[in-house]
């Protein structure tokens, strides 16, 4: 069977089962016996995949029951009985593609969860449902909205869900009431995630209104790594905003709890991350980011860093992470410059499936123009000495930027794939490559390379062209993307005589986790930048 190895591991014959333990007695039932697919079934983001109705009489998860899970992404909702030890679970979700995160409303009436519509596509639009479980009737809370919900939680009352959004490069948090369409947009800057709903005590009834009292969450930004928050609610609706089905409160303060890094981050300059717009070829309106210098001159011209997100239906934003720090590409002199160019979530479902089967279409025009535009309304960006950087998409970006363009001085292709026919090949979730190159790669033989997806956006077959100094970066325990798609460009690249070089850890996957991985990572990496660019 295939699925044979996932993310980093290989699966063997073990399936996750969901196990019930009574606290009481310790007693323990085994709820998915001799079940052969894993419940839940694997995800990046952990979580457990199930959720308990809150007289604990019935159990909610997520399973796919497709056959080959390899090629599937319809993960669907089922409810089981826990009262009846012979009860069989029954599916309650009906999109032929994913659902997730089920959770119930405090007072047992309802059921939500995240539900996409489209089989065999993982990017779909993440929309929030509700299951009216006496009516056995399912509702798209927020069919107005366009962009992804990307967490939700249940307000005391059972008539409010709090979520948050990516949009914009942020992920704030939003209000939706079950009787109403529209949601209201609580904070307005950062990325918010983790929910948690309580009731204020020095307001009085606001639970019995329908409120959903404060809001505790993690929040982070590109210049601090997540704290714990206060949220509290505002009273009144007092602007909308541009977004369809959104509407803005603009009386909630937001407040941090915790400053575990406060002392350490006053001692350092981040500069802050801004913002920019520009139009892209064909006249759609995309976004893009910088982040200056510390002890930045504006008499100086700075050498660039020009990052690429990955994906690649993901996006650069307000957030915070020890894997592709902005901050710390800015740290030793230079400028950053990130585009979030077709395939970019937080800009509607339009712009998230502009990439399908255009790889190295659009969004490399995209990347270029913005990049174009940030040369010219920056003009401390020394355009003579800049690095492209990117990894898994944004590795195969860096990689059909290397056939394609000479504007650079160097690059860094992180886990990138090369050869998107071995990759076919060689990957563990294969539904993903069948989606983003529209079929399989037999269906095509024959065919002009031109009618080909998996040789038309090929950055291989465009090896003749490659000039500009390589660093290749790739982990053995990488299932996404194969270790060989590394192996394979560094071997072109030294056979060009293409001053190249390959950064291989053994035990990496396709995130290098590790901290003295990481700071490895870091170092090489930007010593391969300053020798080209300084």
């Amino acid at each position: 069977h295939l699925l044979y190895r996932h993310w980093n591991h290989y699966t063997g014959d073990k399936r996750s089962h969901l196990l019930l333990v009574s606290v009481e007695s310790g007693a323990m039932r085994d709820l998915t016996p001799n079940d052969p697919h894993d419940v839940p079934p694997f995800s990046l983001g952990g979580g457990g995949g199930f959720a308990f109705a809150q007289d604990s009489k019935e159990l909610a998860f997520t399973e796919n029951l497709d056959p080959e899970p390899a090629i599937s992404t319809n993960a669907d909702i089922f409810t089981l009985d826990l009262t009846n030890a012979a009860a069989k679970p029954v599916k309650v979700s009906t999109s032929p593609g994913g659902d997730f995160s089920p959770a119930y409303s405090p007072d047992g009436k309802y059921l939500a969860w995240r539900s996409e519509a489209r089989a065999g596509y993982e990017a779909d639009k993440f929309r929030l449902v509700l299951y009216d479980r006496s009516a056995k009737t399912i509702k798209d809370l927020l069919p107005k909205l366009d962009n992804w919900v990307d967490e939700f939680a249940w307000g005391q009352s059972s008539q409010q869900i709090v979520f948050t959004s990516g949009t914009r490069g942020e992920a704030n948090v939003y209000l939706i009431g079950l009787q109403h369409d529209t949601a209201m947009r609580i904070t307005h800057s950062g990325e918010f995630s983790d929910l948690h709903l309580i009731a204020i005590p020095d307001r009085p009834g606001m639970v019995e209104k329908g409120g959903v009292g404060a809001i505790v969450a993690a929040m982070m930004r590109v210049d601090r790594p997540s704290e714990v928050a206060l949220i509290g609610m505002g009273d009144t609706i007092e602007s909308m905003t541009d977004q369809p089905g959104v509407s803005a409160d603009n009386g909630s303060p937001v407040r941090d709890v915790t400053h575990l890094n406060q002392s350490l981050l006053a001692q350092l300059d981040l500069p802050a991350m801004e913002s920019f717009w520009f139009t892209a070829a064909d006249k759609t309106k995309l976004q893009g980011f910088i982040i200056r210098p510390p002890g930045f001159d504006s008499a100086k011209k700075y050498p660039g860093k020009f990052l690429i997100h990955g994906g690649p239906q993901g996006n650069w934003g307000d957030a915070w992470s020890y894997r592709w720090n902005p901050e710390l590409f800015a740290a030793n002199g230079y400028v950053v410059v990130m585009i979030n160019p077709r395939g970019s979530t937080g800009y509607g479902q339009a712009i998230v499936d502009g990439v399908n089967g255009d790889w190295g279409g659009k969004p490399f025009t995209d990347l270029m123009t913005g990049l174009d535009y940030a040369e010219q309304h920056y003009p401390f960006i020394d355009k003579t000495r800049e690095c492209a950087l990117g990894a898994s998409y944004g590795g195969y970006m860096a990689n059909w930027v290397l056939g394609h363009t000479d504007r650079f001085k160097c690059i860094v292709t992180h886990d990138g794939m090369f050869n998107p026919e071995s990759a076919y090949g060689s990957t563990e979730e294969m539904w993903f490559n069948e989606w983003e190159f529209k079929g399989h790669p037999w269906d095509y033989y024959g065919k002009p390379d031109s009618e080909n997806p998996f040789r038309k956006w090929a950055p291989m077959l465009a090896a003749k062209n490659f000039k500009t100094p390589t660093l290749v970066v790739h982990g053995q325990l990488d299932y996404r993307l194969d270790v060989s798609e590394g192996f394979q460009l560094f071997d072109t690249l030294q056979r060009l005589k293409v001053p190249s070089k390959m950064l291989y850890f053994p035990d990496e996957g396709h995130w290098v986790m590790k901290p003295q991985n990481s700071q490895f990572w870091y170092k090489t990496v930007n010593d391969w930048v300053d020798e080209w660019t300084k």
